[in-house]
């Protein structure tokens, strides 16, 4: 029988300024113990690592139920950006870059400064964070370092996400929406019970836009999209406390290019404009695909006392970005990136049962990735010139490229190839310890984690090119081989220690005060290697210099102390409830990611010495009736550098030490703020059910774009509204998204010395139909 999941709440507490949002389906006035989750529902149990009642917790979260998830069309972890006090996810590029920000930290490539998790299985690589989130049951989304309980690469916080069970639901759910761009969507669903103890259930889903920005270049739409996939669920449960879960899913992503607007003046070449400030165009092909497939599998026993847990996943991914990264008209250089991962992982936890004045956790991971990638670069014409060329004959020597390879073949155009291998494994043992004390709880957790990383690459590139004295005439062959290979290793370890104590007035209302360590483990900045090799092509025409390998490829791990105040609570019989928190952030080596000096291509990972994070958030949900709900969400976030110094060349090309001590971080909004506001109105007509009239707004800012903090998006808001015709059998949502129209930036970025934004999303309609069956 279908059951309501519980709506996400998120209102805004003015006074204060920070953390967790509660969500639901709305609460009775009569029940003020009525929490973010459902307390009595069979689906908790799959919450395995933490409580099942998360305001009873000395945690910063937010909950988003499945009827908000319906109504607010949230498909993927980026639609939560905003919603959640200071979570933001801007939806630029391709859905490989998926970056998150939470409370000023947050990472653009490489390790992810939040965990994903789905049904409790991690998803390991963040380039697969980005995909749909069919017929989710509920988001949390926890805040603040978790990294006892999830390790590395959690010191932000972490989202789990449950998908819906076929042993609490049965029937079929279709859904089919058309919307502006040429956006279309369908998903269909069915689940049943093979037997009292035995449900399945079959998922698939069809998702394709048409594009909102022309390439002007060629005429097309760059930023189409289509996505499929599907997943098979199967669960099965016995009177001896014996629990099987299996989930089974795949999807296949092709996109087009990128909307990267130029942002610098006019280019002028030879009496003719090449490119506008704010236009889009460019002339090679930029598209992303991906593949992916995984299985989880959760085995738990639950004794009188005490639960046994196994979470055993396989993880596969396949994808290529193509990519004119000039992102002009003219013929720069292209990248290909094909990579291809294989990942398996291994949690095994067990835990003492809620409600005991002692309780405990024990648990031990273990993961294993294998990752192959090429990643070849292509310099054309326009690139040769500018780029070595140019370099090249600012001495005695006038140098020519012959177009091809030593023997004569080839393009036109020069070949730089990367060829990698990225063997990782990791493992960790954790525990963590609660102890009641009358309206006391006392929290002390412990982990240890150890990963060993390495990379096996090849720099190769086969060319010629000739040099002809200034002063003589003399012409000179010069053929280029070059072929370095090499294995880079790291290994990271690290004892991630949590402290808690919380106040308990009552069953909702607490205060707590948390000590948390965060880590981030390092990495290598393979999108490096196309300048190393440049490089090292430029030092055998005998000018520039050779890269020191190991200290431009490799960075370090990110650590961070995270101090915390908040609390929970709920009056007027729960009409009021919400949640606050305010925090401190010590980061010492926070990773960066940078564009390097000058006209290089590339984009690496860097230490940033040390930063701060200070700031506040706070959720309200206020439903004086139950026809009428407001929620409303506030996150501040101050971000700044602590101890940040760096070199770069001045006009004369000498080098010149600058610091960044006191400048914000970039792309971590300061402001988060959404209010929203749901009136269901009875129709009287029961085949129409009840009419339900939705109106928000989602704003953030200002956003810095660079460490020298001279360019910024400022604060922007984005207005949404809707009409919604709700009956237990079906909905018809028509909606509409930023209806004022906002004109507002998402991402900044360098290439080659050129500056470029991408827009967000325009003023967008559509029509969304869920049946029920």
């Amino acid at each position: 029988m279908h059951r309501k999941s519980l709506v996400i709440p998120l209102l805004l507490l003015a006074s204060a300024a920070a953390a967790r949002t509660a969500g639901g389906d709305g609460p009775a006035p009569d029940t003020e113990t009525a929490d973010t989750v459902i307390v009595v529902d069979k689906v908790q149990v799959t919450a395995i690592k933490q409580g099942l009642v998360l305001r009873s917790q000395p945690v910063a979260a937010s909950i988003v139920g499945g009827r908000a998830i319906e109504r607010g069309r949230i498909g993927a972890v980026k639609n939560l950006s905003q919603t959640v006090p200071n979570f933001h996810a801007p939806d630029y590029g391709s859905r490989m870059t998926s970056s998150i920000y939470v409370r000023g930290l947050g990472a653009r490539i490489d390790q992810p400064v939040i965990g994903l998790n789905i049904d409790n299985v991690p998803v390991l690589n963040k380039d697969n964070f980005d995909t749909e989130l069919a017929d989710a049951e509920r988001i949390e989304v926890l805040r603040g370092p978790q990294s006892t309980l999830y390790g590395r690469n959690t010191m932000g916080g972490v989202v789990n996400v449950y998908t819906l069970s076929p042993l609490t639901y049965e029937g079929v759910r279709l859904t089919a929406e058309y919307g502006s761009g040429d956006s279309y969507r369908f998903r269909a669903s069915s689940y049943y019970k093979l037997s009292p103890d035995l449900g399945m259930a079959v998922t698939g889903y069809f998702t394709h836009t048409g594009g909102f920005f022309d390439n002007d270049c060629t005429g097309e739409k760059c930023d189409w999209e289509r996505l499929g996939g599907g997943r098979w669920k199967t669960q099965w449960r016995n009177n001896r406390g014996v629990r099987i879960d299996n989930t089974f899913s795949f999807s296949a992503l092709d996109q087009g290019g990128y909307p990267y607007a130029y942002a610098g003046e006019d280019i002028v070449r030879d009496g003719k404009t090449v490119i506008r400030n704010g236009q889009i165009s460019y002339n090679d092909p930029s598209s992303y695909r991906r593949t992916t497939v995984s299985d989880g599998l959760t085995v738990r026993y639950d004794a009188a006392k005490y639960s046994v847990s196994s979470i055993t996943s396989y993880q596969y991914s396949d994808d290529e970005m193509t990519l004119d990264q000039d992102f002009t008209p003219e013929s720069w250089f292209t990248l290909r990136q094909a990579r291809r991962e294989h990942a398996l992982t291994e949690d095994i936890v067990s835990r003492s049962h809620d409600g005991r004045r002692y309780g405990w956790l024990l648990g031990a991971f273990g993961f294993y990735r294998h990752g192959v990638m090429e990643a070849p670069v292509h310099f054309k014409r326009t690139g040769i010139e500018e780029l070595i060329l140019k370099n090249a004959n600012e001495n005695d020597l006038t140098y020519r490229y012959a177009w091809g390879r030593a023997d004569g073949t080839g393009s036109d155009a020069l070949f730089l190839g990367s060829d990698f291998r990225m063997p990782s494994a990791g493992g960790a043992v954790y525990h963590e310890s609660n102890y009641t004390l009358g309206r006391w709880r006392f929290t002390a957790g412990l982990r240890f984690d150890f990963e060993h990383a390495r990379l096996n690459y090849r720099n190769h590139t086969s060319t010629c090119y000739t040099k002809t004295h200034i002063k003589d005439g003399t012409v000179y062959e010069r053929p280029v081989e070059i072929d370095n290979r090499r294995t880079l290793k790291q290994n990271f370890s690290e004892f991630l220690p949590k402290f808690s104590v919380m106040y308990a007035f009552d069953e909702v209302r607490n205060l707590y005060v948390t000590v948390a360590k965060g880590y981030k483990s390092g990495g290598f900045n393979t999108q490096i290697f196309s300048d190393v090799l440049q490089q090292a092509l430029m030092n055998k025409m005998g000018i520039g210099e050779v890269y020191d390998v190991r200290r431009g490829v490799t960075y370090k791990p990110e650590y961070s102390w995270n101090y915390e105040l908040g609390g929970h609570f709920s009056c007027m019989d729960g009409a009021v409830r919400g949640d606050f928190a305010v925090f401190y952030i010590d980061v010492r080596d926070q990773q960066l990611t940078v564009f390097p000096p000058g006209k290089t291509t590339g984009r690496m990972m860097t230490n940033a010495g040390r930063t701060r994070s200070v700031g506040a958030e706070a959720a309200l949900q206020f439903a004086p009736w139950r026809s009428l709900e407001i929620n409303t969400a506030y996150g501040y976030t101050d971000a700044r550098f602590v101890k940040y110094e760096t070199t770069v060349k001045d006009d004369a090309g000498n080098p010149v030490r600058i610091s960044y001590k006191d400048n914000r971080i970039p792309y971590a909004p300061q402001h988060t703020l959404s209010a929203q506001a749901a009136w269901t109105l009875p129709t009287g007509v029961k085949w129409l059910g009840d009419v339900v009239l939705q109106a928000g707004v989602r704003c953030a800012g200002r956003i810095w774009w660079n460490e020298e903090n001279t360019l910024s998006q400022p604060f922007y808001a984005l207005a949404d509204a809707s009409v919604r015709f709700e009956h237990k059998h079906y909905s018809l949502d028509i909606w509409g998204r930023n209806l004022g129209g906002a004109r507002y930036d998402v991402f900044y970025f360098k290439s080659i010395g050129n500056e470029f934004v991408q827009r967000g999303r325009p003023r967008t309609f559509g029509i969304t139909l869920n049946i029920n069956i």
